[in-house]
């Protein structure tokens, strides 16, 4: 019996020893090569790859927006990244697409691309360091526009 939910395709049980989210990360991040934050602007703007922004909204908020960066929040982001979902974005155009996912801090991006490789996105990877990277290099923020704007 599974304990994992209640997929009928998952059935066996886990019998891998647990690991501490370092750990975690340290397996996840072994499995594609992360970006910097120069190379993904230069990426995104020559349209190679979309960013794709899963902070959530009280840090964008309080530290602003990448420019031309796609805001799904972590909770939605399978659901809006997967080509043959019926909840997909526009933007999610195939399984080759190359996606750079950015949080605050390069951790829960590095855990959201294992779950996209699992939907079959091959391409995509994190920026290394998050948004606070992007913005330490010098690269273009804007303040997200609020409701009356």
């Amino acid at each position: 019996m599974s304990t994992r939910g209640d997929s009928t395709q998952d059935t066996a049980p886990d019998t891998a020893s647990p690991v501490g989210v370092d750990e975690l990360l340290e397996r996840v991040r072994a499995r594609y090569e992360r970006v910097e934050a120069p190379d993904a602007y230069a990426a995104a703007r020559a349209g190679e790859a979309l960013l794709v922004d899963i902070r959530y909204a009280a840090l964008r908020e309080r530290d602003g927006l990448v420019p031309g960066a796609l805001v799904i929040e972590r909770n939605e982001l399978e659901w809006r990244l997967d080509p043959q979902g019926s909840h997909r974005v526009p933007e999610a155009t195939g399984h080759d697409l190359r996606i750079v996912v950015l949080c605050n801090e390069g951790y829960a991006s590095s855990l959201a691309v294992a779950s996209l490789h699992q939907l079959g996105l091959h391409r995509a990877t994190d920026l290394v360091g998050g948004f606070q990277a992007w913005r330490a290099a010098g690269l273009p923020v804007t303040e997200e526009p609020t409701a009356d704007q």
